[in-house]
Parts: structure tokens; sequence; C-alpha cells
């Protein structure tokens, strides 16, 4: 197994609704690339300070179906039409699991 963690802070003043349409475009990911084995996305549930606000995490079956993903035209799109726009700093970690 191969696992993928991206967290994300939000520009100053995004809307929830944004958040709400980033989450239902994530969750409508692996319904379109296959290689996902397990997808679970949301925005942090505000116990500590210093979080960030959104996270997501993906498991595959290995490195390339990870790179499938990464790569993939419907994921790229939601990254640069809704992700993009509202980013104020992500991280993110890949590792065998």
């Amino acid at each position: 197994m191969f696992t993928h963690v991206a967290c994300f802070r939000w520009v100053e003043g995004t809307d929830p609704a944004d958040v709400d349409a980033i989450t239902a475009a994530l969750r409508r990911l692996p319904g379109v690339i296959p290689e996902i084995r397990e997808y679970r996305c949301g925005p942090d549930a505000g116990l500590a300070e210093g979080n960030f606000e959104y996270s997501v995490v993906a498991t595959f079956d290995g490195r390339d179906d990870y790179s499938v993903y990464a790569s993939h035209p419907v994921h790229r799109q939601v990254i640069s039409d809704l992700i993009r726009p509202r980013l104020a700093a992500r991280v993110a970690v890949q590792f065998e699991s």
C-alpha cells in the first residue's frame, strides 16, 4: 500500500461554500480514478491551534497508482480550478504503508 497525505491552509476570507465545493469535487475522484483504493478528505475539526485547515488522505496499491492519480486530468482540474485559487499553504507527504 502507498499513502498520500496533503494538508491545506486557505487564503483569508475563503467562503465555507467554496470549501464545500472542493470537498464535493474531491469526493468524486474515486469514481473517476479507479487506482484510488481509499479516499478521505475534509476540514480540520478545530481541536488544536495551528493545524492546517483541510486534509486529504488517499491510499493506493502502489506508487504507480499514486502517479496515475497525481497526474490524472480530473484531479489536476480540481486543483487548478478549485484548490489553487484559495490556497495559502500546502504540505504533503507520501509513504509506503
